[in-house]
C-alpha cells in the first residue's frame, strides 16, 4: 500500500496526448510556458471576467478557496485552455470550435442495474435551487493544474434518485457522439463516443460532483456543457464532459483512454506522484498562471476524503 494518509490541514490550502499525437505534447509544453509567463503578469482569481452569474442561489461549502490555499485560476484560463478532443486536440480548439454547440434540449439515457431507468432531460436532473459552489484542485496528466470554482450537485444525490440495485458495482458514463456538431470526432483520435467509469463507491463519494457550471455561471461549451463530472482526486480525463449516458453495471466498464493506451492510462487514474506516466514524470505540476512547478500531492490533496476507498490496493498496479 503506497498511499500516504495526510490530514486536510496539512495541505496548503479531458486530455492526454496519445502516441499518435506525440508531437502535440511538444507543442503543449511550449504553449504552457507561454501561458504561464503571460498569466503571471495578469490578475489571479475573482469572477469579474465571467460573462455573468446564472446561478444566484448557490450554497457555499467547506470546499472553498481558503481550504485549497491557492488563488483561483483566472476565468479566461479555465475557459480558454482546455482538453476536449471532441472539438479538437489543441488547447484553444474547444473554445474556438464549440461556440455554436447547442446544449438545449439535452437528454441523458439511464439504464442498467437501477430501479429508475429512462431518458431524463437536463431539467429532470438539475434543480437550480439545489446547486453548490465548490472550489477544487483540477490536475491533468500533462502536469498542469487549475483551481476552479465549480457549480453542481453531488453525484450521490443523482444516484440515490436513480436507485441502483444490489447488482450495481460500477457507474459508466458516455459523451455525446455527433461528428457534425463535434468536429473533433471526425478524426480517429479515440474510439468515439468518449467513455468513462467509476466504481460505485467512488461515484457516491461526497467529493464527486455532477457539474453544470463554473464561476457562478453555466458551463461554457468548451468546458463540457451542459453536464460533466468533476472527480477532483483523479486526473482530469476521468471528469467526462457533455454526458448523455449513465449506466449501472456489475462489471468494470471500458474507458476511452484505457482502451486507447492501456499501458499508460489505467481505470482508476488516481493522482499519484509515485506512479509516473510511461513517458514523463507525475511527481511535479505547474498551476496555470505560475512559472515554477511544485510537488504533486497524493490523491491531489484529498487523502482524508478518499484514501479509505483504496485501503489494501496496490495503487502502482491499480493505476
Amino acid at each position: 500500500m503506497l498511499i500516504k494518509i495526510a490530514k486536510a490541514s496539512d495541505v496548503r490550502s479531458s486530455e492526454i496526448t496519445p502516441r499518435a499525437l506525440f508531437d502535440q505534447r511538444r507543442r503543449f509544453l511550449k504553449s504552457a510556458a507561454v501561458a504561464g509567463a503571460s498569466l503571471a503578469f495578469g490578475s489571479i482569481g475573482g469572477s469579474a471576467e465571467a460573462a455573468g452569474a446564472k446561478f444566484p442561489d448557490l450554497s457555499k461549502t467547506k470546499w472553498n478557496a481558503e481550504t485549497v490555499g491557492k488563488d483561483l485560476t483566472p476565468y479566461r484560463s479555465v475557459t480558454g485552455y482546455n482538453n476536449f478532443y471532441e472539438f479538437g486536440t489543441g488547447k484553444s480548439d474547444p473554445a474556438d470550435n464549440a461556440k455554436d454547440f447547442v446544449t438545449r434540449p439535452w437528454a441523458i439515457k439511464v439504464d442498467g442495474h437501477c430501479e429508475n431507468p429512462g431518458t431524463y432531460s437536463y431539467e429532470d436532473l438539475v434543480n437550480p435551487h439545489k446547486l453548490e459552489e465548490r472550489v477544487y484542485r483540477f490536475r491533468c496528466v500533462e502536469a498542469w493544474s487549475m483551481v476552479v470554482p465549480w457549480v453542481g450537485i453531488p453525484l450521490a444525490d443523482i444516484i440515490k434518485r436513480l436507485a441502483p440495485t444490489g447488482d450495481a458495482k460500477y457507474v459508466a458514463f458516455e459523451t455525446l457522439n455527433d461528428p457534425e456538431r463535434m468536429p473533433g470526432q471526425q478524426r480517429r483520435v479515440l474510439q468515439w463516443p468518449y467513455r468513462e467509469g467509476l466504481r460505485l463507491d467512488e461515484a457516491m463519494n461526497p467529493l464527486t460532483l455532477f457539474t453544470v457550471g463554473l464561476y457562478g455561471e453555466e458551463l461554457p461549451n468548451q468546458n463540457g456543457a451542459p453536464i460533466r463530472l468533476v472527480v477532483p482526486w483523479k486526473y482530469g480525463f476521468k471528469s467526462i464532459k457533455s454526458i448523455v449516458g449513465i449506466s449501472f453495471t456489475d462489471k468494470q466498464p471500458p474507458t476511452s483512454w484505457n482502451m486507447s493506451a492501456p499501458r499508460e492510462y489505467g481505470f482508476y487514474s488516481n493522482v499519484n506522484p509515485e506512479v509516473n506516466h510511461p513517458r514523463w514524470s507525475q511527481a511535479k505540476e505547474r498551476n496555470i498562471g505560475e512559472f515554477l512547478k511544485k510537488p504533486t500531492l497524493m490523491l491531489n490533496g484529498y487523502q482524508e476524503e478518499v484514501a479509505a476507498m483504496y485501503q489494501g490496493m496496490d495503487m502502482t498496479k491499480n493505476y
